[in-house]
């Protein structure tokens, strides 16, 4: 798990910690979680197409578009496009919120996730020169692994403000994950090893 020659940036971060893993994540995500964005947004993308097709078809025919707006008939034409502007507006919006998933998506299946390095306080990731890290006692315990695929996933710790005049705090969920990686069982007891020792709760991670 320490096999590998890590950046000399993430070296100088790391500088006297011992290091208990060091591992390159093939992928920013686990591969489900960006197939099933891309199908979803596939499926979205699909309804304001079909819908586009079947509304404005009649107007490449040269034919009249007859619709209700606010509970009042209506008519469009070429030659009066005017009261179609809104729902063209309304379908590109559904559109571009389509593609924009759909692209998301794609990037996130190809996009390497980066160096990952567990010392004993925390939990290091070097992506293309940005360094991020968590200490340990950031993290809550819950543990997501695939061992086929070689995915962890860490839930972080999230507080959210509620109500300011109470102070009430939510946690909400939030994870790490170190994807398409080897020796991931290694890894996860190594995480879970070091959260808990590094928890102020202890019994909250169980």
């Amino acid at each position: 798990m320490n096999n590998i020659n890590l950046p000399s940036d993430l070296i100088s971060v790391i500088g006297n910690e011992n290091i208990d893993f060091s591992v390159f994540a093939k992928r920013s995500e686990p591969i489900g979680k960006s197939i099933r964005l891309i199908l979803f947004a596939l499926l979205w993308s699909t309804i304001p197409v079909f819908g586009s097709i079947a509304f404005f078809g009649p107007l490449f025919k040269g034919e009249i578009v007859h619709f209700k707006s606010n509970g009042i008939a209506r008519t469009a034409s070429l030659d009066n496009f005017e009261p179609l502007i809104i729902p063209s507006l309304a379908i590109g919006f559904f559109l571009v919120m389509g593609f924009g998933m759909l692209t998301w998506g794609l990037l996130s299946f190809f996009k390497k996730g980066g160096y990952f390095v567990g010392t004993d306080s925390r939990l290091i990731n070097y992506n293309r020169g940005n360094i991020k890290y968590y200490n340990w006692e950031q993290f809550t315990g819950n543990i997501e692994l695939n061992v086929k695929k070689g995915n962890i996933s860490l839930e972080l710790k999230k507080k959210e403000m509620l109500n300011r005049a109470i102070r009430l705090n939510k946690f909400t969920p939030e994870y790490i994950h170190i994807s398409g990686v080897d020796e991931i069982l290694e890894i996860e007891n190594i995480c879970r090893k070091r959260i808990k020792e590094n928890s102020e709760s202890p019994a909250d991670i169980n």
